[in-house]
């Protein structure tokens, strides 16, 4: 069955959105969601409109953890924002370790000699690239 996963990077002012193709295979960015600092009320609308436009069957949530595996407050926030998701849609939500992703996603912005202001507009759709893409490719 054919299905479209959607990445989600979750910051403390934006949310980085991708999708993949109906095969699984490869992640692509949508869009960035701005909402005010630590509005997720607000996230979740943006977020939910996605979601409604683009059907995924479903939704791969980064999951900020500490290097050392601890759980520090961002990867609660993506906690919570996962049980807001999951009241508000019927699509299952995994969490998704993603450490690393963001610098992962930086090192490729900068190979491509993106200025740091451009890099700042699209750093978090490509950590929610990164985010997805590693899932894909453990399901692979």
């Amino acid at each position: 069955m054919l299905m479209r996963s959607m990445g989600l990077d979750l910051g403390s002012v934006t949310c980085g959105i991708s999708i993949s193709d109906p095969m699984g295979i490869i992640a692509r960015a949508v869009e960035t969601v701005r909402f005010a600092p630590n509005d997720y009320n607000d996230c979740l609308v943006k977020v939910l409109e996605i979601i409604k436009r683009e059907q995924p069957g479903e939704i791969i949530l980064g999951y900020p953890k500490h290097m050392n595996g601890d759980v520090g407050e961002r990867a609660k926030i993506s906690e919570s924002f996962k049980a807001m998701l999951s009241e508000k849609s019927s699509i299952p939500v995994i969490l998704w370790d993603e450490r690393l992703t963001t610098k992962a996603a930086e090192r490729i912005l900068i190979e491509a000699d993106l200025s740091r202001k451009k890099r700042k507009k699209v750093i978090d759709q490509m950590a929610s690239v990164q985010i997805l893409q590693s899932y894909l490719d453990s399901k692979a």
